[in-house]
């Protein structure tokens, strides 16, 4: 072998590892460039005011969730149309994890109640982590006629519009869980929407309304200070608040619940590895026994789970609401 030649191996073999060098240093050059998550503060939205039962569930949770993540978490109040707005403040968000929302039923139920489609819950966001629930209740004024469901029930079968309630608003969680009761008891109440379930809780208490649905946090204090009997939960067990309160079951009309649900959702498009990120930070403040007891005291029970059960909740809740929005002729507010 000649002296060129072996030259000229050596410089290829040179070559070769340069190259393979800067291959591996490009390789890389991404993975550098991507900073670590979160690499900022992140945000909730929140499509309800501030002081609701939404609201003190994102700031409960997320509280608890910050000192895993290493930044702070920030809940952001966006109002309006029926959660929409915030959904699509989201929606619009980079999908790098550090933009979430606390959603609740309307997640489910928008798709079918506004026309267009304001969204797809299938398409355009990503579950996070089912966070929990809380029963809806239905209550009257302690001095009204109605000691029971079945008071109720005799009094409004056969009588189209005999008995008005109260509700947080047309297509609300309240209102829908009692557009389900009515069918399986096979009576006709009168629906009075409020915007909000405070007003329609304080016209009961007045005694200018017979019926309110609201959910139990809401009733709660107003229960506690002999202001309001709640009738039943609409619930599969009795809550730990109203522990002498039945449920809709137990009131004879078995095989239906409603409750106002919570869960963490992301843009569409955030990595799974994010995602799963999230997730586990949900799961570990949902185990917080500080968690627990914040939200039980509320009327809450939490849901620990895989990211699918949020899906399944939202695909099955999807289709039950689609149903009784045609079915009833729901329009909202």
């Amino acid at each position: 072998m000649t002296a060129s030649t072996t030259l000229s191996r050596r410089l290829l073999l040179q070559s070769a590892a340069a190259a393979a060098a800067a291959g591996v240093a490009a390789a890389g050059l991404p993975a550098l460039a991507q900073p670590a998550f979160p690499s900022r503060p992140l945000k909730v939205l929140v499509g309800f005011t501030p002081g609701g039962a939404v609201d003190l569930v994102a700031r409960t949770v997320t509280q608890a969730m910050a000192p895993g993540l290493g930044q702070p978490i920030v809940v952001e109040n966006r109002p309006g149309a029926g959660t929409n707005i915030a959904m699509r403040a989201l929606i619009e968000a980079p999908a790098d994890g550090h933009t979430l929302m606390l959603t609740a039923n309307s997640l489910a139920a928008n798709p079918a109640l506004f026309k267009p489609a304001p969204f797809d819950p299938e398409k355009d966001v990503a579950p996070v982590a089912l966070v929990g629930r809380v029963p809806v209740v239905i209550a009257t004024h302690p001095g009204s006629p109605y000691q029971s469901i079945q008071d109720l029930v005799r009094t409004a079968r056969g009588k189209a519009n005999a008995v008005a309630y109260g509700s947080p608003g047309n297509g609300s969680t309240p209102h829908m869980a009692v557009e389900f009761f009515t069918r399986a008891a096979g009576i006709d109440l009168q629906h009075v929407p409020y915007r909000g379930g405070s007003q329609a809780l304080t016209d009961v208490i007045g005694g200018q309304l017979p019926l309110v649905a609201v959910n139990a946090l809401e009733a709660l204090p107003h229960q506690r200070a002999g202001k309001l009997r709640v009738l039943a939960v609409l619930s599969p067990a009795r809550a730990a608040i109203f522990p002498d309160v039945p449920t809709i079951a137990e009131s004879g009309f078995p095989g239906f619940e409603a409750s106002v649900w919570y869960g963490f959702i992301a843009p569409a498009a955030t990595p799974r590895p994010i995602v799963e990120r999230l997730h586990a930070e949900v799961q570990k403040a949902l185990a917080s026994p500080e968690v627990q007891q914040r939200l039980a005291a509320a009327g809450g029970e939490v849901l620990p789970g895989p990211t699918e059960r949020l899906a399944a909740l939202v695909r099955d809740e999807r289709a039950r609401y689609a149903r009784l929005v045609r079915e009833a002729n729901i329009q909202p507010d």
